[in-house]
C-alpha cells in the first residue's frame, strides 16, 4: 500500500512539474500573461484538465526563469534590457508622482509579450489623468484589485493604460501614502518588488 502511494505521489508531483514547465513556455513563447490561464491551459494541453494538483504561481516563474534561460538567453537580455529603457523613459515622464516599477520587467522574466507595470503615487487620480491630458497623451482607464495582508480584504486602484514606443504600460494610482507599502504579489503573496527610477537606471547601467 505504501509503495503504491509513493508511486501515486510520484507521478503527481511529475505531472505538476510538467504542467509547470508547458505553462511557463506558453508564457514565454506564446504571449499568455496570466499564470491561472497558462497552468489551466498547460495542463489541458497534457491531458489533464481536471487535475487539482496545479502548479502554484511562483513554481511557474521559477520554470520561467529556466525555460528564458536555456531557450532565449541572447534573446531575453535583448528583449529585457529594451523593456527596461523603455520602462526608464515612462518613469521619467512620470517623475512627479514618484513612480516605481513592479512586475515582470522589473524580476527579469519579460518577455516580447509583456507590458510594462508602474505605481504611481498621488493625492487624486484625477492629478495624473489631467497631466497626461495636458501632454495630449492617448489613455484607456481600468481598476485592478490588490491585496496588502494575505487573508484581507481586497482594494480597488485606478489604472492608465497606454502606449510607449509600441510597448504597451499599466499604471496604477495609489494615494500618496501608499509609497510605504506594497501590496502582496499574486506569485508568493510578500510585499511586490518595486523599483525607483534610480534603481532601474543602476540595473540598465549594470547590464549594459
Amino acid at each position: 500500500m505504501a509503495s503504491r502511494k509513493m508511486k501515486h505521489s510520484g507521478r503527481d508531483q511529475e505531472m505538476r512539474q510538467r504542467i509547470a514547465q508547458e505553462a511557463a513556455r506558453l508564457i514565454a513563447t506564446e504571449g499568455v500573461r496570466d499564470y491561472g490561464i497558462a497552468k489551466r491551459k498547460a495542463a489541458e494541453r497534457l491531458g489533464a484538465p481536471e487535475t487539482r494538483n496545479l502548479p502554484r504561481n511562483l513554481e511557474i516563474e521559477e520554470a520561467l526563469v529556466s525555460y528564458q534561460s536555456l531557450f532565449q538567453s541572447e534573446s531575453h537580455a535583448e528583449v529585457l534590457g529594451r523593456l527596461r529603457r523603455i520602462a526608464i523613459e515612462a518613469m521619467r515622464f512620470f517623475a512627479p508622482f514618484s513612480p516605481r516599477l513592479t512586475g515582470s520587467v522589473l524580476t527579469g522574466t519579460a518577455s516580447d509579450y509583456s507590458d510594462i507595470n508602474l505605481h504611481l503615487f498621488a493625492e487624486a487620480p484625477e492629478e495624473v489623468v489631467l497631466y497626461m491630458q495636458e501632454h495630449g497623451l492617448p489613455y484607456t482607464e481600468d481598476q485592478r484589485r490588490f491585496r496588502y495582508e494575505r487573508q484581507g480584504p481586497q482594494r480597488l486602484y485606478p489604472v492608465l493604460k497606454f502606449v510607449v514606443s509600441d510597448t504597451p504600460v499599466e499604471a496604477v494610482i495609489f494615494p500618496v501614502d501608499g509609497i510605504r507599502q506594497a501590496p502582496r504579489s499574486n506569485l508568493d503573496g510578500r510585499p511586490m518588488q518595486r523599483a525607483s527610477l534610480a534603481r532601474l537606471e543602476a540595473l540598465v547601467g549594470e547590464g549594459s
